[in-house]
């Protein structure tokens, strides 16, 4: 289906329209239109406007269609589009849902753009793994996001606290001088599973680990609840709630009542904090969530987007051109800088040293990692029993009984179907 002018160019061009189906009427087939999927949020009308003219300019024999996608979804509007052919040249997708999508076989491997032009070495390993399945490479990291601490002010102040804390014996002992007077030193849901990770890679340990194509759940591990335990310790210096999430209540929301000393979450929510409660506005601090010493700060749940060409592109190698000018440099510094983002290498995270709350997000994603590379992961997330586990835990019960639970019930998900 790669560069065969005049094709598509029988159908009505209605149709071709529709159908993303490169070459343009009229033009002698020296112009092919690549159909990109973004999805909404990930990137501002103006960020768009500005990529889409100069690559344009850049690129005289190539036209950009730029269509915005919802989250909801999505994965079974991929799949399908994969599976057809008729679908979109290039694809923004979660950077967990590669491995999905791969396991239909229908992606282009990207491998050697990987290494010979998008300097590979550098990318972020919570966004370039989740991408490389059996040691090829499938998706190209665009863009990161990942929890921070975000932190009062006043209340810092008010304990006598000068500066954020960088281990975890330190945040611990600061999270205790804050949780009083009516106030919480940290608001912690109990079943923040994203939280809880971070703390487990910290420790050395793994949600699942793989061998032969097989995962086994690994809650049980001697890391795993050497993570828990501080995680309880660290829960228990506020008041969140033991059998909920942090969307439930909304984490913001409470904190924007302003008697929460902190709480973990991507620094994009101040700005629904500071919708709640303007009265907090300067008040805001961020730090990255400290790890066990001050060396570095703690492994992170990253989360972000992955780019993907299908394999039955109608211009693979014209999206290839799209995909190298989205992850470069230029554009990867613009969209980092007008989206608050992590920009996807290591080596780029002093574009956004200005920003206090990206310049914290930076420094977590540095040490980031992402869920087990599985394509059942998705449905472990759809009924997950990490949740649970985490309330046994919290609630009392036997910490290492709760974790084989939760283990065997991993294993059986992610069992390949």
């Amino acid at each position: 289906m790669k560069n065969r002018p005049g094709l598509c160019c029988t159908v009505l061009l209605t149709a071709t329209a529709l159908s993303g189906c490169g070459y343009l009427p009229g033009t002698g087939g020296d112009t092919s239109t690549v159909t990109v999927w973004l999805m909404k949020g990930s990137a501002s009308d103006g960020f768009i406007h500005d990529f889409t003219q100069q690559f344009e300019s850049e690129h005289k024999d190539i036209k950009l269609d730029v269509r915005i996608q919802e989250w909801g979804g999505i994965g079974a509007k991929v799949t399908a589009a994969l599976q057809s052919g008729d679908g979109p040249d290039l694809i923004e997708v979660g950077n967990t849902q590669v491995a999905m999508y791969a396991q239909s076989g229908g992606l282009r491997d990207l491998t050697l753009e990987a290494v010979r032009d998008l300097g590979s070495k550098d990318w972020l390993p919570g966004l370039a793994d989740p991408g490389s399945i059996n040691g090829a490479q499938f998706g190209i990291p665009w863009y990161a996001a990942n929890r921070v601490v975000i932190y009062n002010k006043d209340l810092f102040k008010d304990a006598g606290i000068t500066k954020p804390p960088k281990t975890r014996a330190e945040w611990i002992h600061d999270t205790g001088l804050l949780n009083q007077g009516g106030r919480q030193g940290i608001y912690l849901a109990g079943q923040d599973w994203y939280t809880l990770s971070g703390f487990i890679w910290d420790e050395g340990g793994e949600l699942a680990e793989e061998a032969g194509g097989n995962y086994t759940g690994v809650l049980d591990s001697p890391a795993a609840l050497r993570a828990m335990s501080f995680y309880k310790e660290l829960q228990s210096l506020g008041d969140g709630p033991r059998n909920a999430d942090e969307a439930h209540p909304q984490q913001a929301d409470v904190f924007a009542g302003g008697d929460v000393a902190q709480i973990v979450a991507v620094p994009g929510t101040a700005q629904t904090i500071l919708k709640k409660n303007p009265e907090l506005k300067g008040k805001l601090g961020f730090f990255p969530i400290p790890g066990k010493t001050a060396a570095r700060p703690a492994a992170v749940f990253t989360g972000g987007s992955d780019l993907i060409i299908p394999d039955k592109a109608h211009d693979g190698d014209a999206a290839v051109k799209v995909v190298e000018a989205l992850a470069g440099k230029k554009w990867q510094t613009e969209l980092a800088r007008t989206m608050s983002y992590v920009p996807n290498k290591a080596g780029l995270a002093g574009v956004v040293q200005g920003e206090e709350g990206t310049a914290a997000m930076a420094a977590g994603a540095a040490h980031g990692r992402a869920t087990p590379n599985s394509p059942r992961w998705a449905a472990v997330e759809a009924d997950n029993p990490i949740k649970p586990y985490m309330t046994e835990v919290l609630t009392g019960q036997d910490p290492e009984a709760a974790a084989k639970k939760a283990s065997k019930r991993l294993t059986d998900e992610l069992v390949d179907r």
